[in-house]
């Protein structure tokens, strides 16, 4: 039977990949009727495992017929045939070629999809291992929340060396938050990115930030852009500076600028006082002559040693729950002056996130805040209380998260008030 040969098209000499050693393709075997079966050979390599044979389906007349010139075949294969690689091997071997060479040249370069799915999720292992052992993830145990979010949303198509690249910019501005003086959202974005508008709404990292600094404050994430500049300012971060305020009491600096002279004088008249992220921004000496200044987390707290101490009272601070932008500076500006900045506050989950909060970002150590301090109070108010809700690590005694999950039982702030501030007139009388 007469075959009707297929004309080459016109591509000239093409050269293969290189490989198997191998350099020239004639053009004839990249033209356009024998495609299909590089195309079958190139898909079938590509995927890193043993190949025997590949299956072409919906040949032409034309692609049957170069198909059998090319493996010697004296009829046509029909539209739908199995190609075995070792004869098709044999048929190239007299030209110094195989189908590996020849689907190279035809269709391009040959990968391994096996292999590049193992560095693939060798990549995705290392990305969370990294993240999750991050310096900023363990020093605020709440972000590890973050990180399980970041992992169950998966790697994006744009690969694992592109989302840690991301993360590592989103950590650098995290690792500031809050901000101890108050700073436009470009200006921020510059400084700790290098880029002023890395942070703007449009950009990607925001996203990872936002969700962030919603984890740590145990909210849900802003969607909408009033709720996105709410949750920046909460860290100051584009915020009024003038709004922005922490509460004090018995603050007595050594300083002679104005804030210094104002928090002696509402210290010597027993009243607490709110201090703006505006005055904390100047140059006034704020060191005290107390070696040790107090936080709380409750504004209760401060409110009963007020009352029970009043012009006696040493320096005692409050958070009120989250600490903003203007607490944070106090507090680091009291430390960097020389004081021992102890903090206390709720024995429950979120108690327990802030405290690790405001020790890594502050320098503070606990104060009546371990696990036997835990144990005495749930005594006094007889293990009984609210919930301690989702419970997170806490750094400073390993013990204390896994107990107060055990108990089951919150152990809020203000039910050991007394005691606190039976410490702190144990101060003043010291």
């Amino acid at each position: 039977m007469e075959r009707p040969h297929a004309r080459p098209e016109p591509h000239g000499e093409r050269h293969g990949d290189g490989e198997g050693g191998l350099s020239r393709v004639p053009a004839h075997l990249t033209g356009k009727p024998l495609l299909p079966l590089w195309r079958a050979v190139h898909e079938r390599l590509s995927s890193g495992r043993p190949v025997r044979s590949v299956t072409l389906r919906d040949l032409d007349e034309e692609a049957q017929a170069a198909l059998a010139d090319l493996l010697g075949s004296s009829s046509y294969p029909g539209s739908r045939v199995i190609v075995r690689l070792d004869r098709l091997d044999a048929a190239l071997a007299p030209l110094g070629l195989d189908g590996r060479a020849v689907a190279s040249a035809a269709v391009g370069p040959i990968g391994n999809r096996a292999a590049e799915r193992e560095r693939h999720a060798r990549e995705r292992t290392g990305l969370w291992s990294w993240l999750s052992a991050h310096p900023v993830v363990v020093r605020q145990p709440a972000l590890v929340e973050w990180v399980d979010r970041l992992r169950a949303d998966g790697v994006p198509r744009e690969g694992a060396a592109r989302l840690r690249e991301r993360c590592e910019r989103a950590l650098a501005v995290l690792e500031v938050l809050p901000l101890s003086e108050s700073l436009p959202l470009p200006t921020l974005a510059a400084r700790e990115v290098g880029d002023p508008h890395a942070l703007d709404d449009t950009a990607a990292l925001p996203s990872l930030v936002l969700r962030a600094l919603a984890t740590l404050r145990g909210l849900p994430v802003p969607g909408n852009a009033q709720d996105r500049r709410a949750l920046w300012g909460a860290f100051g971060v584009d915020c009024d500076s003038h709004s922005t305020s922490v509460l004090a009491l018995g603050l007595r600096p050594v300083g002679d600028g104005p804030l210094a002279t104002t928090l002696r004088v509402w210290a010597d008249a027993g009243h607490a006082v709110s201090i703006t992220l505006d005055q904390l921004s100047g140059n006034d000496d704020v060191r005290q002559p107390f070696p040790v200044v107090h936080v709380v987390e409750n504004p209760s707290v401060l409110a009963l040693a007020q009352r029970r101490l009043g012009t006696e009272a040493p320096p005692l601070v409050c958070v009120s729950g989250w600490p903003n932008s203007a607490a944070v500076a106090l507090l680091r500006r009291l430390g960097e002056d020389g004081a021992r900045v102890r903090y206390h506050g709720d024995f429950d989950g979120e108690g327990l996130r802030i405290a690790a909060h405001v020790m890594a970002r502050t320098g503070a150590v606990p104060w009546r805040m371990g696990a036997s301090d835990y144990l005495g109070a749930l005594r006094e108010a007889g293990a009984v209380g609210p919930e301690p809700g989702r419970m997170s690590p806490s750094p400073w005694d390993a013990e204390l998260s896994d107990l107060i999950g055990e108990q089951g039982v919150a152990v809020p702030e203000e039910r050991v008030a007394d005691l606190l501030v039976d410490d702190l007139a144990a101060v003043t009388r010291g």
